[in-house]
């Protein structure tokens, strides 16, 4: 796991970004995690030095590779423990694999303030892997209620960002 900084100009550039594309389809916080959504991206291609593409089915071209990016909001730095999750909608994206990324936001100010590249996983890989949830189901590992059907993967279980770079 890297921890990285968020510099303002990723914070203005993701707000911009988030501003223009509006609700997407299927979003399960309804667009109110575009933002970290963008960084996150941002923060990936900072490390691997690849091509934001933005396509529905990836976000990253490194290396020839198509990295989806999937990041989480959280509050407190993620523990090996924590599950990064790939919604159950987005199986049929044509990425190679995926990158995990935590984005911390103070919960009083709403200021980004740190992140967190956990790591990557293999798309075909992951979905044998994972543990698939339904929605309003308590995932057994951390009690929380899934909001949607999705797929679970420990980050301890998580390929080396470094291995990348």
């Amino acid at each position: 796991m890297i921890e990285v900084e968020i510099t303002d100009k990723m914070k203005k550039n993701a707000q911009a970004k988030a501003r223009r594309m509006g609700k997407l389809k299927n979003s399960i916080t309804k667009g109110s995690g575009n933002v970290a959504g963008f960084l996150g991206e941002y923060l990936v291609n900072e490390i691997l030095k690849g091509k934001i593409e933005n396509t529905k089915d990836y976000d990253i071209v490194h290396e020839g590779v198509r990295y989806d990016v999937k990041t989480k909001r959280c509050t407190s730095e993620p523990k090996p423990e924590y599950d990064c999750s790939v919604a159950a909608y987005n199986t049929v994206q044509k990425c190679d694999a995926y990158i995990f990324v935590r984005v911390q936001q103070n919960k009083t100010t709403k200021k980004w303030e740190k992140a967190w590249i956990c790591g990557y996983y293999d798309k075909e890989e992951y979905y044998k892997d994972s543990r698939k949830l339904f929605k309003g189901q308590r995932d057994g590992s951390n009690w929380f209620r899934v909001k949607a059907n999705c797929y679970n993967l420990p980050i301890s279980d998580l390929n080396s960002i470094e291995d990348l770079v």
